[in-house]
């Protein structure tokens, strides 16, 4: 009897176990961040690789700028949920052409879109294109580039699975400066009735409103904008709206977006958040410190079920972002080429708990690096070298990535020759370390001493880069070419 009971004792406890291990599975699952991944980088790491990383890490939720065969080609399988965008420049054709949308969700929603295939559950329908600083440029295509993506999607069977999005700049909606809190946000007055038709175009497809909130860009462009303000840990001077309280200015803005909703007539309608980070460098406020206090901040705070004093419950966030890009433009700043989690190499910046797990970020595996070998000025120069010297650092720096150099950032300490030796040295490794960019009229010279220091990384490029892969396609061409000349040659000789 004891027998029989025991075991029965023993089959209850391992069913308790299998069950309190499924509901730790899925709420590891369900209490997850998704992550940017964009690819605008001199020299990229392999897809496969950085899938693999994902997944290590925790992420189940990836947001992608464009479609890409190789990235989606890696992520059949991983079940790992994916935002796809169509970048900005397709609007237009969009807009006029239901053909070419429905092409195009052919093209790189349905071929990959089937079962244990690739989990796409968004379109980006171009990225921030209300953003002020583009003066109107996508106002009058967006819309319908939103329907006619969406018709396409149905059209294909994949209406209840996909849905698309636009991504917008938190700049789409406002409080007056005669009344700055939440519950007096409304859409800007120019784009509203814009931005209502789209609201309801998406309510009717049961797609959620997708917005890019970065506290940083708050910091950055205002001196007096309070420091502490900007994180979720540090305001003691919290902000009163009625009943609400605003202790961080990320809580603020989403409430700002749900009251422009509100009035709108959507109260409830589903808010993703489509990017948020803080960069690393090439600004005096973007550093691994900050960054690591605002980014597991945001974690705790989206994941907690706390969600903001107007809106309760878990925040749907997408940090920006994975890796550095060391090509995007800097026109809104030197820090945006340092947004990334993890370095160029797919090593991790700083730690970071994702989720629930306690574990340490993994670095993306079998990365390759070029020789060890770098680019600095010659410690002896000739009295006119100064005549070519600031133009020599100005092209250098125009052709590869010279921000950490800039105020405030990780190697802003330089002398000058170190700063001279850095812009030579991005040039040269942005160039697969060609000998012959490394000579800047006979003012650099190729060291096998890396010139590194304890703040300041001068970088070896990654030989997983589309430019050496290029290069080894090319070489590969000219071999093929030279044998078969032989073949020619024999062939006449025989």
């Amino acid at each position: 009897m004891m027998t029989m009971m025991s075991g029965v004792v023993c089959r209850h406890i391992l069913i308790l176990g299998i069950v309190t291990l499924v509901f730790i599975t899925m709420a590891r699952r369900c209490l997850s961040v998704g992550v940017n991944w964009g690819t605008m980088a001199s020299h990229q790491l392999a897809a496969e690789s950085v899938v693999k990383m994902l997944k290590e890490n925790g992420f189940d939720k990836v947001k992608l700028f464009e479609a890409d065969d190789k990235i989606l080609s890696a992520l059949i399988g991983s079940d790992i949920e994916v935002m796809l965008a169509i970048p900005n420049y397709m609007l237009q054709d969009m807009s006029t052409d239901p053909g070419m949308a429905a092409s195009w969700i052919d093209a790189n929603v349905s071929a990959y879109a089937y079962t244990h295939g690739v989990k796409i559950r968004y379109v980006a329908v171009g990225n921030e294109p209300f953003l002020q600083t583009y003066n109107g440029t996508y106002l009058h295509s967006t819309f319908p580039a939103l329907r006619n993506v969406q018709e396409a999607i149905n059209h294909a069977g994949l209406g209840p699975e996909v849905k698309a999005v636009v991504p917008l700049n938190a700049d789409i909606y406002y409080s007056p400066d005669s009344n700055p809190f939440p519950s007096a946000g409304d859409f800007r007055p120019e784009i509203r009735d814009l931005a209502i038709q789209i609201v309801q175009y998406l309510d009717s497809n049961d797609a959620p409103f997708v917005v890019n909130i970065y506290p940083f860009l708050s910091l950055y462009a205002n001196n007096y904008f309070p420091f502490e303000y900007a994180f979720f840990n540090g305001s003691n001077k919290p902000m009163k709206d009625g009943d609400c309280v605003y202790t961080n200015v990320f809580d603020a803005n989403f409430d700002t977006l749900a009251w422009s909703l509100k009035k709108a007539g959507f109260p409830n309608m589903k808010i993703i958040v489509g990017e948020v980070g803080w960069p690393t460098d090439g600004d005096k406020h973007a550093n691994i410190e900050n960054a690591k206090r605002f980014n597991q901040g945001l974690i705790q705070h989206a994941l907690s079920g706390e969600g903001t004093p107007t809106r309760k419950g878990k925040i749907d966030v997408y940090l920006f972002s994975l890796i550095d890009e060391n090509t995007k433009s800097i026109a809104p700043g030197n820090f945006e080429r340092h947004w990334g989690i993890f370095e160029f190499d797919g090593k991790p910046k700083y730690e970071l708990a994702i989720g629930l797990s306690e574990k340490p970020l993994a670095a993306v595996e079998g990365v390759t690096y070029m020789h060890k070998r770098w680019c600095v000025l010659k410690p002896h120069l000739p009295k006119d070298a100064q005549i070519y010297l600031a133009k020599s650092v100005e092209y250098a720096c125009s052709r590869s990535d010279c921000t950490a150099l800039s105020y405030g950032s990780s190697c802003n300490h330089l002398s000058e020759q170190g700063n001279t030796s850095y812009a030579f040295n991005m040039y040269y490794q942005f160039n697969n370390q060609n000998s012959l960019d490394c000579d800047f009229q006979g003012l650099a010279m190729v060291t096998h001493n890396d010139p590194s220091d304890d703040k300041c990384h001068f970088p070896l490029m990654v030989t997983d880069g589309p430019k050496v892969m290029l290069l080894h396609k090319n070489l590969l061409y000219i071999i093929l070419a030279v044998l078969q000349g032989f073949l020619v040659v024999l062939l006449l000789v025989s």
